[in-house]
């Protein structure tokens, strides 16, 4: 039997690599760490349907390399998509200061009304950090950025994380605000399957 949904959105998990993105995606979607983690070549790819609000919304998620040699390949991926992941570890000072030209790219090659959320992995690294969540957070406010810390390990925050982009996707398209990139009559015909974001 078909799945069923009232709407269908594109996600994509962007980030410099070895920040835990393929790990954020196995959690979301096993339920489970993934354990045996390797560099991401070019796009892995998940999706899940959730009860958001209400509505039943199936998420495609386009886990994407974070390695440079990769960057033009999985900039093909971005069209049409109206979230995303933004992630950076925690105990990188590295992966953060690349944030501003991932947002860049998603902002670009997705849509400027894309819905990101500042994602700061490995928490559970804490002893380790070298981002503070208040500096994290301040970039988030400053680029008008939902942002949580998770942990792909223990599972905290991950589901929240896709879940409230989501939210905030539905509450755009209920507000007449919809993302660039649904299909339908804006995203408003109620249980259609084609109805994508």
């Amino acid at each position: 039997m078909a799945e069923t949904y009232d709407f269908l959105f594109k996600f994509l998990v962007i980030g410099s690599a070895g920040t835990g993105k393929s790990c954020l995606l196995h959690q979301f979607i096993e339920n489970k760490f993934k354990q045996d983690s390797n560099h991401t070549i070019g796009v892995e790819f998940g999706s899940r349907v959730v009860n958001v609000g209400g509505k039943t919304v199936k998420l495609q998620i386009w886990d994407t390399a974070g390695q440079e040699r990769f960057r033009s390949v999985t900039r093909s991926y971005y069209r049409g998509a109206a979230g995303a992941l933004l992630v950076y570890d925690i105990t990188s000072r590295e992966t953060y200061n690349s944030l501003a030209a991932w947002l860049t790219d998603a902002r670009t090659l997705a849509s400027p009304n894309i819905v990101v959320i500042l994602c700061g992995n490995k928490k559970d690294l804490d002893p380790e950090r070298e981002v503070t969540f208040l500096e994290a957070s301040r970039f988030a406010q400053e680029n008008e950025l939902m942002f949580l810390e998770t942990s792909a390990l223990t599972g905290e925050n991950v589901e929240e994380a896709f879940l409230k982009c989501a939210r905030t996707i539905l509450n755009k398209i209920d507000s007449g605000e919809a993302p660039t990139g649904l299909s339908g009559s804006g995203g408003q015909a109620q249980g259609s399957p084609g109805d994508q974001c």
